[in-house]
């Protein structure tokens, strides 16, 4: 997300870096290609008036003028006027209320309204300890109603059945009931979405917020939509008192124009950012963090949350104590490193957190770097259990057995052993105590894995 504003603005903001005094002109010509930037990004044209606006009126301060560093001053109001512009600070669920809390969620049909209810119920149960349930009042679509009990299934909450025989409202009322009597904290209730905003969907859906009385209502909308996506969300805070916003679809947008507009347009804060099918794509939305990536400082904080949380704690220190003890970093090692590296969302994703990480994450993409992590995943599970314990054996006619075995050719698994080879020769060094050479030597093998790297860095051409 935000690839191609981000590029523009970091580009702007190196030019601006290098001067030793910032003038009008210099500063003129900047937010020319700031203003061009945020129009390129689908951000609505009264947010990007407004944000070069008070950008040019901080700009033109002493605060930026007089300053010793004049170029990263501007950087900064710039920084502080992206974070200002998508709502300040995080704005957490308000689930201060007598259990049930009930979530109503709303949106179009398509936006990710029930996909996204399996992700908050997930986040809720592991992060806040919530006993979740959830149900569906969408009597227009059998499938969703399947959909939503399947995905409570694969996130282990509470699921209450539901058909297209009812009424929502009686859905929605017997849930609630039901769920004060089991103890249940959260009640997260899916509601139906229309191919845009009609009189008998707003109806509907005011009819079942008078029902339940929820404690949020938050409205899901698809970020590529760009700027409709924060006219689509006034068009339903007009009809509903919203508390909050879900952007779905985050990867799939370059741009980022919607996470720029909702909140100016609608008042309403974006608490949720969704990424992907897998049931752990959504993280609360951090104004400050977002601001960062756009302007290439990274999000480390981010990164170290969810290694935090993704991270098997006890196999890292098991594998640290391995390596302690001269014992070798073997494949069953190397794969478990690159199955931790996907539950945090592949390289792409950590890169992205990264400071720098945009441009590096572009130049993975273009050599394939999660499917080069998939393919070294798939090469050492064809191998036998002798195999990945001692790599040395591996000769002639087992690398022929492997690659057939998984589907790759015999240069995928001379490639993954002398990679093997590499990130062991660096363990040896940390387990030695030369953390920072280690660094170095995985550094220059990076573009190995398929990322950019030392020399030679990058896949072998095909």
């Amino acid at each position: 997300m935000f690839d191609g504003l981000s590029s523009r603005l970091q580009d702007t903001m190196k030019r601006l870096k290098g001067q030793a005094r910032l003038t009008e002109d210099n500063i003129q010509e900047a937010l020319r290609e700031v203003r061009m930037a945020l129009l390129e990004a689908d951000v609505a044209l009264p947010v990007v008036r407004e944000f070069v606006k008070d950008v040019k009126e901080k700009a033109l301060g002493k605060e930026v003028i007089g300053s010793l560093t004049p170029g990263q001053a501007l950087i900064k109001v710039v920084h502080d006027e992206l974070v200002a512009t998508m709502g300040g600070e995080n704005a957490s669920l308000n689930l201060a209320a007598q259990p049930p809390a009930v979530v109503l969620v709303a949106g179009l049909q398509g936006a990710g309204k029930t996909t996204s209810i399996g992700k908050l119920a997930k986040l809720l149960r592991e992060r806040d300890k919530k006993r979740v349930a959830v149900v569906s009042c969408d009597v227009y679509r059998p499938a969703a109603i399947q959909q939503l009990e399947t995905l409570a299934g694969q996130v282990e909450v509470t699921f209450y059945p539901s058909d297209t025989s009812q009424k929502p409202d009686d859905i929605a009322t017997d849930a609630v009931q039901r769920a004060r009597r089991e103890g249940v904290d959260v009640l997260l209730v899916d509601t139906a979405g229309r191919l845009h905003v009609d009189e008998d969907m707003m109806a509907e859906v005011q009819s079942l917020h008078a029902a339940v009385e929820p404690v949020e209502t938050l409205f899901v909308v698809d970020s590529m939509t760009g700027q409709d996506a924060a006219n689509t969300a006034r068009a339903f805070g007009d009809a509903l008192p919203l508390t909050g916003v879900v952007l779905t679809k985050a990867d799939g947008d370059a741009r980022g124009g919607a996470a720029l507009s909702v909140r100016q347009i609608t008042g309403v804060p974006i608490k949720f950012i969704g990424t992907g099918e897998r049931p752990d794509g959504l993280e609360p939305f951090h104004p400050e963090r977002i601001a960062s990536r756009i302007l290439g400082k990274g999000d480390v904080v981010s990164l170290v949350e969810e290694a935090s949380r993704q991270v098997d704690q006890d196999k890292a220190e098991k594998l640290t104590r391995k390596l302690k003890k001269g014992r070798g970093f073997d494949l069953n090692d190397l794969r478990e490193q690159l199955a931790q590296m996907e539950k945090m969302g592949g390289m792409g994703s950590m890169l992205e957190k990264l400071p720098g990480g945009g441009k590096m994450q572009e130049a993975i993409k273009n050599q394939a770097g999660d499917k080069e992590i998939r393919r070294m995943q798939a090469v050492i599970s064809s191998m036998t259990d002798e195999e990945r314990r001692h790599p040395d054996i591996i000769k002639g006619s087992r690398k022929r057995r492997i690659a057939a075995g998984s589907g790759c050719q015999i240069q995928d698994v001379n490639r993954l052993l002398k990679q093997h080879t590499q990130m062991s020769k660096a363990m040896k060094k940390f387990s030695k105590g030369g953390a920072s050479k280690m660094m170095r030597a995985l550094g220059g093998q990076m573009g190995g894995m398929g990322g950019p790297g030392g020399p030679g860095g990058g896949l072998p051409k095909r």
